[in-house]
């Protein structure tokens, strides 16, 4: 049997509990410590455990857990906006972490946390589990390997569901999450940089609030977050990106959408579908050589969670940085610059501008 590997948990929530099942199917994976003060998350996490969780010490907070000496690695899935008062003690206490995204809500919180994961020997990934869907990670090989030449374009198209409810309604409000081309586009941005191999330099953004949670009042308070927007990015190497959100569009067929076009061909990745269409090039009026084939996910990992499968095969690679037999493949740095970019798309979309990324003095 692999080497046993204890983890604590921080935050029980919907996410958290998505960690917990994915963990029970990672082999030499055992869960020996929760934290969150909410007593209802709490009770979804042992309801996960089931028989386990009399075996699962419970504490109000990270560093109480960091002190206990019962982990060996450790789980962030708190609300955004508490991610740097919860990794403060993870950090002292040299664990290894997987730190759930948006990494930090601030880039001076960003920044934060990419100093001190790299002043530390231990691993810090940060959990962008996009990359790990079976079919995007095919797609993002492909590319990759060039089957459709010199990548010159990509775009992503995200039409889902709108944001469900948390504790406390966080969700709501942009100072909790950093607004939503952070909270959730920050697995896009990550895909972008990732797909096309380049950093950002300039973004453009056009979103509003039309259609979520317009009437919905939180003592007093109105949501401010973004339920649809188109953004562009430029790249240095000459890529450029788009991102197509819209959070009502929950009837869709498939959820995402991603298209690389590069000068001798065209890759689509439909998800959930799982279908990867690759179309070449044929010139004017010649018949279409389209080829279309799916990606298929082990059930066991489609089972665990609602993301494709794609948190159980991150879970893989995450306990293998924790055992030294694999190196971090989503860094902090990582986490650090899909923040600024879903900072500049926020800010784009409000001033209604193009936001140069130099401005954000990365």
């Amino acid at each position: 049997m692999a080497e046993v590997v204890r983890y604590g948990l921080v935050g029980t929530g919907m996410m958290g509990v998505e960690h917990l099942n994915n963990l029970a199917v990672t082999p030499g994976a055992v869960v020996t410590a929760l934290a969150d003060p909410v007593a209802k998350s709490l009770g979804w996490a042992r309801d996960a455990l089931a028989d386990r969780a009399d075996q699962v010490a419970v504490f109000a907070d990270s560093a109480a857990l960091a002190r206990s000496g019962l982990v060996d690695a450790v789980i962030v899935a708190s609300p955004n906006s508490t991610h740097r008062q919860v990794l403060e003690p993870l950090f002292d206490a040299g664990l290894p972490i997987l730190c759930e995204k948006p990494m930090a809500t601030t880039l001076p919180d960003a920044r934060w946390v990419a100093d001190q994961a790299a002043r530390s020997d231990a691993p810090f990934w940060t959990a962008m589990e996009y990359r790990y869907m079976p079919p995007a990670a095919q797609f993002i090989s492909e590319i990759h390997t060039g089957r459709v030449g010199a990548l010159r374009m990509l775009s992503i198209r995200e039409h889902r569901f709108p944001f469900l409810k948390k504790v406390g309604n966080w969700n709501r409000f942009s100072a909790n999450t950093g607004g939503t081309m952070v909270e959730k586009c920050c697995h896009f941005f990550d895909l972008m940089r990732l797909i096309t191999g380049s950093e950002a330099v300039r973004v453009y953004c056009s979103g509003a609030m039309d259609v979520n949670h317009v009437d919905e009042r939180y003592d007093g308070r109105s949501p401010d977050i973004i339920d649809n927007s188109y953004t562009t990015v430029e790249f240095a190497n000459g890529v450029r990106a788009m991102l197509d959100l819209c959070m009502f569009a929950d009837g869709a067929e498939n959820q995402e959408e991603i298209t690389a076009v590069g000068d001798k061909a065209r890759l689509d990745v439909l998800i959930p579908e799982g279908a990867l269409v690759f179309s070449p090039r044929v010139g004017f009026r010649n018949p279409k050589q389209v080829e279309r084939r799916t990606i298929e996910v082990d059930p066991t990992a489609l089972n665990a969670g609602s993301h494709h499968g794609s948190t159980f095969y991150q879970h893989q690679r995450f306990i293998a940085a924790v055992r030294g037999e694999g190196a971090v493949e989503v860094t902090a740095r990582d986490g650090l610059m899909a923040v600024a970019i879903g900072t500049a798309a926020e800010i784009s979309a409000r001033e209604k501008r193009v936001v140069e990324m130099s401005e954000l003095q990365l």
